[in-house]
């Protein structure tokens, strides 16, 4: 996926148009079903389209902005869906710890009430500002090598690389509220301004609940695209 990805980022496709998937299987040497779910990752992302009885095609609006498709992954993660040019992105873990699952994140989590999760909370930052408080739970029995280290990056390309996993879809709830005095602490802002707040819980693909997370964004740095299906798939 990332290797079809970055051909057609660099222009490879003649005429806007991939391969079809028996050629792609036999050129990458996968089956069929391993590049029908690479291109169906690149659906989700808007970077290419299927048109019946024709072919896969690239969508042109990923070539004129590839800023609002800046992610590289298969996951849905903020580390790399989030960038942006000349400027580095880092991660300040403030709390990383071993707790039982609330009766809440049970709830979104389908958790027992033994169940134990990770919390984490850390601070993103775009050079050296300050754009998203994040507070996540995970459950430890889905991905139990999880530590302080792969915390201070992405944890969806850690699981990605690690246990062969990937967050491919989430539900997510998008609102604005007044900032809180921590909020204007860590984020840097002022009492009359806003944050955005987006509430989220992230699946995997293969259905399994596997994060719940509340993040609130400096309000100068929302950015929330999405693509609409409107077929109901």
């Amino acid at each position: 996926m990332k290797d079809i990805k970055q051909k057609i980022m660099h222009g490879e496709y003649p005429e806007m148009k991939l391969p079809d998937e028996r050629s792609l299987s036999q050129q990458y040497a996968v089956s069929r079903s391993s590049i029908k779910r690479a291109l169906e990752i690149l659906v989700r992302q808007g970077i290419i389209f299927k048109k019946r009885g024709s072919g896969t095609f690239i969508n042109p609006l990923y070539l004129k902005k590839q800023a609002m498709f800046s992610y590289e992954g298969s996951n849905l993660g903020i580390t790399d869906s989030y960038q942006f040019d000349g400027k580095t992105q880092c991660i300040e873990v403030k709390s990383f710890q071993v707790i039982p699952a609330s009766e809440e994140v049970q709830t979104d989590l389908f958790l027992n009430p033994t169940d134990f999760v990770y919390e984490i909370k850390r601070i993103r930052y775009i050079d050296d500002q300050p754009f998203i408080l994040e507070t996540g739970y995970i459950p430890i029995k889905i991905a139990p090598t999880i530590s302080e280290e792969v915390v201070q990056g992405s944890v969806f390309n850690y699981i990605e690389a690690a246990l062969g996993k990937t967050v491919t879809r989430s539900y997510v709830s998008v609102s604005a509220a007044p900032s809180t005095a921590v909020d204007q602490e860590l984020l840097d802002l002022k009492p009359t301004e806003p944050v955005a707040v987006l509430d989220g819980v992230f699946f995997l693909d293969d259905g399994t609940p596997f994060e719940v997370s509340n993040m609130r964004f400096h309000y100068q740095y929302l950015r929330y695209n999405t693509f609409t299906n409107i077929n109901g798939d």
